[in-house]
């Protein structure tokens, strides 16, 4: 009960702190074009959240690779590329939601994701899933604090 009531406030005040801020849409050529009606990363007020990238290079549009290793290492530029459009980098990135399709590429996904986060290490879940887009091997998105106004 109390964590239903503490998860109910806290929904209220971050509806209320972004109650009548503007929301723009991030478009950064430094990473893959969405491939479905969304944005690669919304900002409003004081916050950036990106929509999942997966492995896609965006030059090619085509998987990074077939490994787990190529496809972390492209999911994290394309999501660099992303939060640095808005204003931000990889030292604000707040939390982060990683999807693997198998749970056994953790310590791989971990040996790249520090390189990116050495400083401050943000909040994260890791989950397993059955399928991703393009039947990708990783999907990560980002809620990152913005550092400057764009």
């Amino acid at each position: 009960m109390k964590i239903l009531l503490s998860t109910a406030l806290l929904s209220g005040l971050l509806a209320t702190s972004a109650y009548g801020q503007h929301m723009t849409p991030i478009t950064s050529n430094g990473a893959p074009k969405a491939i479905g009606p969304y944005s690669q990363a919304i900002r409003t007020g004081n916050l950036i959240y990106t929509s999942g990238q997966i492995g896609l290079s965006p030059v090619t549009n085509a998987l990074a690779g077939d490994d787990i290793s190529s496809q972390t290492e492209q999911v994290l530029k394309n999501l660099k590329a992303v939060i640095e459009e808005a204003g931000s980098d990889m030292k604000h990135v707040v939390k982060a939601t990683v999807y693997l399709k198998n749970l056994d590429d953790y310590a791989k996904v971990n040996e790249i994701y520090k390189d990116y986060f050495p400083e401050t290490k943000p909040a994260r879940s890791a989950v397993q899933v059955v399928r991703l887009p393009k039947d990708a091997l990783i999907e990560i998105e980002c809620v990152t604090e913005v550092m400057n106004k764009k």
